[in-house]
């Protein structure tokens, strides 16, 4: 009776172990704040099943901040993982694996779904001291100096509007005599508008990043006046056409000779008429 007791709990056990997958999760447990959080994930659930990549940050309530879905797939590689932390504080987080489905799968125990994780913030290491606003015609210059850095160098890589354009290159730095901070200064060609990003890097890994606008200047449009044809405006005159006086008849003055022969006649015949009269 034992002994069929004793077979039928190791049956039991074995099907435990069957029915049991393992999850391993894996990212770095320090990360510059504007860097990358790199995570591996390795499982042997069966294809398909999908986990979700939680990133919490802690405090007196875990706050969400990030999720990535993770899909298991049939050859059953590790699957990385790239999370984004720009514009995350400084402080405490916790990556958890999520199942999506409805029951909670049965994990083994030796099975990893959740790691704290620091993000270290330094970006108020770096002080930028020329304009973060800056004209094309004398852009892009990136000067300023990163705390306690002295004459050690910082690696810088500057990413546009159409992606990166310089870098990641190490400059050299100038230990500042007052605070030991280490000056740089670096003139990158731009040739448009738009807003520039600069990464910066050291030997103890990333730093943070500032953005830079750079200005197209405006180009100046001539209005060109509108020419108009000038209408001649011609006068219309109309011809008026004055009516033909009627001919005049004028009379001609009398000569001379026909005055005094009318004299002579009046004369003769006043004579005459005086003798009838006697």
């Amino acid at each position: 009776m034992k002994r069929i007791l004793l077979i039928a709990l190791f049956l039991l056990a074995m099907v435990g172990t069957v029915s049991a997958y393992g999850l391993y999760l894996n990212c770095s447990d320090k990360v510059q704040a504007g860097a990358t959080l790199k995570c591996s994930v390795d499982s042997d659930f069966p294809a398909g099943t999908t986990f979700n990549l939680v990133l919490y940050q802690s405090g007196y309530t875990a706050t969400q901040v990030k999720k990535q879905p993770v899909t298991i797939q049939a050859d059953k590689k590790t699957q990385y993982l790239i999370v984004d932390t720009t514009g995350l504080p400084g402080g405490t987080y916790k990556a958890e694996m999520q199942y999506t489905g409805s029951d909670e799968p049965r994990l083994r125990s030796d099975s990893i779904t959740l790691q704290l994780i620091t993000v270290v913030d330094r970006s108020s290491e770096i002080e930028v001291t020329s304009p973060v606003t800056q004209n094309l015609n004398e852009a892009l210059r990136i000067e300023g100096e990163v705390k306690n850095l002295g004459n050690d160098g910082v690696e810088i890589e500057v990413k546009g509007p159409d992606g990166r354009i310089f870098g990641p290159q190490w400059i050299q730095t100038k230990e500042d005599i007052k605070n030991g901070a280490g000056i740089f200064t670096q003139k990158v060609t731009v040739t448009s508008g738009g807003d520039y990003t600069v990464e910066f890097s050291d030997s103890g890994g990333y730093i943070g990043s500032k953005t830079f606008t750079v200005v197209a200047p405006t180009i100046a449009t001539t209005a060109i006046p509108t020419t108009t044809a000038a209408v001649a405006k011609t006068a219309k005159t109309t011809a008026t056409t004055k009516p033909t006086p009627w001919p005049t008849t004028e009379q001609s003055p009398l000569s001379p000779l026909a005055a005094i022969a009318g004299l002579a006649v009046a004369g003769m015949l006043a004579v005459l008429m005086a003798r009838r009269a006697r």
